[in-house]
């Protein structure tokens, strides 16, 4: 797969400072917003960079990237409703209805603008974000995100059929983890693609220990994802990240998301930047935490902010260009050319 190379500022590699060992630990606080807890945690000073976790994960999948973006920014980490220690009412868990959701905490804390970076789902829910609230975000950054092709892993198209609740249940059972633990220890010692986000995959299962948090797991599922695959795609608005900083972030080995998908978003994202990590699944930024931490401030500290106008979003909706398709005389009769879209 072709990486095209980013030709932006280069940054000194990031190192997390003195600052990142007093906020190891993140606290979990809560706020309610329309009657729902909603949980997230929060850390740093500066300018504002969330994190939003994948399907049936929480904000502890970030808590290596954490304190070394705190250091320089102001993180915040949602638990997504139906998920870690948010509440898991009986909803709209679409990629629309969170990223309504995410307005409303942001806004509760004081944050109106933002980087986005989103993984699997949760990428899911930034470029819908960045879709609905384009004078709110920064930058996007997508990591092994869904929605921008059909190919999802089997074992969540399964997850979608009648009785998922019940499997997901049986394997909260002693004898049938032990056996799951098995299976996981013998795709790790083939060096399978899937043995490489088994032990992730797992701690997934584990966090879906009672009946409502599988329950908000299966509609949450069923919302992006059927016995086909993916119901949903990014790509036919994805010109609209023409002007907004996109990055995408990819694990080579991902079996989940195949990598495949990141190429494909690449291409229909103008002017967006792609980094693959190689031997990495589909949780990158947990494989190799430092090298996503280099790459994620090389990209917010090399990019300028997006900062659209509602007449700027208009004219993009109407033309698919940021310049509103307007084109320029060469010279000759009828030679034309079309003005650089901004990227």
């Amino acid at each position: 797969m072709a990486v095209t190379p980013f030709t932006g500022p280069r940054t000194r590699p990031f190192r997390p400072g003195p600052r990142a060992a007093a906020v190891n630990e993140v606290r979990v606080r809560t706020r309610q917003l329309h009657g729902y807890r909603h949980a997230y945690r929060m850390a740093g000073k500066g300018p504002a960079v969330v994190l939003i976790h994948g399907i049936g994960d929480s904000s502890s999948t970030w808590a290596e990237i954490i304190p070394g973006l705190a250091s320089r920014y102001r993180v915040v980490a949602p638990d997504l409703l139906g998920h870690g220690a948010s509440a898991k009412p009986r909803g709209d868990y679409s990629p629309g209805a969170y990223a309504n959701g995410l307005r409303d905490l942001l806004s509760a804390l004081g944050i109106e603008r933002a980087t986005l970076v989103g993984h699997s789902l949760g990428g899911a829910v930034a470029a819908q974000f960045a879709y609905q609230f384009p004078e709110r975000t920064e930058r996007l950054v997508l990591v092994g995100s869904g929605g921008i092709g059909r190919q999802v892993t089997p074992l969540l198209r399964a997850a979608t059929l009648p009785g998922a609740e019940l499997l997901l249940a049986a394997l909260q059972l002693p004898t049938v983890r032990w056996q799951l633990t098995q299976w996981v220890r013998l795709l790790k010692v083939l060096d399978t693609g899937l043995g490489v986000d088994a032990p992730d995959l797992l701690r997934v299962v584990d966090a879906l220990p009672d009946a409502t948090s599988r329950s908000a797991f299966v509609r949450t599922l069923r919302a992006v994802v059927d016995w086909r695959g993916q119901v949903g795609t990014l790509l036919d608005r994805s010109y609209l990240t023409q002007g907004m900083p996109t990055m995408l972030v990819w694990g080579g080995r991902d079996m989940v998301v195949p990598a495949i998908h990141a190429g494909l978003g690449h291409v229909s994202m103008p002017g967006s930047r792609l980094e693959i990590f190689e031997e990495a699944g589909h949780f990158p930024f947990r494989a190799d935490p430092e090298r996503f931490l280099d790459v994620l401030h090389d990209f917010v500290s090399g990019t300028e902010a997006a900062r659209f106008s509602a007449e700027e979003w208009r004219r993009l909706l109407r033309t698919r260009r940021a310049d509103g398709g307007r084109r320029k005389r060469r010279g000759g009769r009828g030679g034309t050319a079309q003005g650089a879209a901004a990227g």
